[in-house]
């Protein structure tokens, strides 16, 4: 049995990363079912049963960028020498470095991504896993704001969300916008006014070199 789920698992994998790779290369409305399983070298039917649609597929992508942002919060926990205002830095240009070569893709999963800001999957394994995400974030902040860092003036649950919008919403119409410029640049310029208000010195800490927050767990998909 164990066997045989382990085997069901590494399936599913290999499907995800087809899916990945073909909706990066010609975005999501240009392949089919029968490009993923060619690509992942499985019958469409087993495509089907492991996601049950297209939009299966990309939820399933979306659930494994939240698990690798949960890394990569998990290595920003993980670094107690580093201030926190670089461990923000690194997370903005971590995020940014990864989407910036797979846009087509990750218009659907920030779509999905925004669905769940506004409650839109309720109970669902992606929301669970962005409500974790959401506590380690908070956690990173609160400690910030422990050693000083951060401003003790704004409540934590409030900053997390406000670090949350302006991410999510600099990624978002980045994503959407017909331009050349780089997402690093918009998101250090983003990154830069939220610490302008949240850090206690944010000029002295933008001295510090920003931290490697690679997850644990290695992004396993590749365009």
């Amino acid at each position: 049995m164990l066997i045989r789920e382990r085997n069901r698992a590494e399936q599913r994998e290999r499907i995800l990363a087809a899916a990945f790779g073909l909706f990066s290369q010609r975005g999501f409305d240009e392949v089919r079912m029968a490009d993923v399983a060619d690509a992942a070298g499985v019958s469409r039917a087993t495509v089907f049963n492991h996601f049950g649609s297209k939009q299966g597929l990309v939820d399933g992508i979306t659930e494994q960028v939240l698990l690798y942002y949960q890394g990569m919060l998990d290595a920003a926990l993980t670094d107690t020498r580093s201030p926190t205002p670089a461990l923000l830095r690194a997370l903005g240009d971590h995020m940014a470095s990864g989407i910036e070569s797979t846009r087509r893709v990750q218009r659907g999963i920030f779509r999905e991504i925004a669905r769940l800001q506004l409650g839109f999957d309720e109970g669902g394994l992606t929301q669970r896993t962005n409500q974790e995400n959401h506590a380690r974030l908070a956690e990173l902040l609160a400690r910030g704001q422990k050693r000083g860092e951060l401003s003790p003036a704004h409540d934590v649950t409030a900053l997390a969300a406000a670090f949350e919008v302006l991410v999510n919403g600099t990624i978002t119409q980045w994503l959407f916008e017909d331009t050349a410029e780089p997402l690093s640049d918009r998101m250090r310029a983003g990154l830069e006014i939220f610490l302008a208000g949240a850090a206690t010195d944010a000029a002295k800490s933008r001295r510090h070199p920003l931290p490697d927050l690679t997850p644990a767990r290695p992004w396993s998909f590749e365009p």
